[in-house]
């Protein structure tokens, strides 16, 4: 949800509605309302495009997107703190 939180701040930050986002993406409002909540997930190039609108670097909206996908996939382990750190370590080490 960190994605559809930081999504709804910067709509209503430029004083939009959800139905002038969403149209601009080709997306029903309901969609993007679920967006935001959390209940959905935006597809990639709907980040690119929510960047574009917004103004915002797009490298910032694919993180926080990736964080909620990563966050989706192992809320529910227990060893999930441990495995995101290895995982952290792993992709340090792939960029030498």
């Amino acid at each position: 949800m960190i994605f559809g939180n930081r999504i709804k701040e910067l709509r209503e930050d430029a004083k939009l509605l959800q139905r002038q986002v969403a149209a601009r993406l080709e997306l029903d409002t309901p969609l993007l309302s679920k967006i935001e909540r959390g209940e959905r997930r935006a597809r990639h190039e709907h980040v690119a495009a929510l960047a574009k609108i917004f103004n915002v670097d797009e490298k910032e909206l694919i993180t926080l997107w990736l964080a909620d996908q990563v966050l989706e996939l192992v809320k529910d382990q227990v060893e999930a703190e441990n495995a995101l750190s290895i995982a952290s370590k792993e992709l340090k080490n792939s960029k030498k």
